[in-house]
């Protein structure tokens, strides 16, 4: 009798610290989750465009903002949040001026694209980035990703954009 009732308080002890312990480690877990997309989503050249980017300081670029199907559905109805499976692509590029256009307007005033300098994607999946308001990022130079300690910027300036979903890029149909 006396081995039963140790046996039975020793699972119950065993018990309790598994149940204590078990929802620490998923909290741990979960501030480890992944803010950082790794891959270069196929196709992503062929998608709509959003809408178009200049940007002055250290990018001083211009940026063609795209969508896939699920990002350029959700801008044309106007829904926020938007939905898991939107990808938005900024393509980056430097600017330079145009000697050939120039030429034809009589005046230096027409710049174009550039060497590219980057391409930058936001993923939404709101159960695999949920520590970034459901959104991945992702940094891509020559095709490769960019270290993800230099991608930690990344949610605090999007978190502003609380608003829109995190998202700065606005349609222009």
């Amino acid at each position: 009798m006396k081995r039963i009732t140790l046996l039975l308080v020793a699972v119950v002890i065993l018990a309790g610290i598994i149940a204590f312990t078990a929802p620490a480690s998923l909290h741990a877990d979960d501030s480890a989750a992944p803010i950082v997309v790794t891959k270069i989503p196929p196709g992503y050249r062929d998608w709509s465009l959003i809408s178009v980017a200049h940007e002055e300081g250290n990018l001083h670029s211009f940026a063609a903002v795209l969508g896939n199907d699920v990002a350029i559905k959700a801008y044309r109805e106007g829904k926020l949040p938007y939905p898991d499976g939107t990808i938005i692509a900024a393509l980056h590029y430097g600017h330079v001026p145009s000697a050939e256009n120039n030429k034809v307007f009589g005046q230096a005033q027409s710049f174009v694209a550039g060497a590219p300098t980057n391409i930058q994607f936001m993923v939404k999946d709101s159960t695999k980035y949920a520590a970034t308001g459901g959104w991945g990022f992702a940094f891509f130079i020559d095709g490769k990703p960019a270290a993800p300690a230099s991608m930690q910027s990344c949610f605090p300036c999007h978190n502003q954009a609380k608003a829109s979903d995190l998202v700065f890029t606005h349609y222009a149909p």
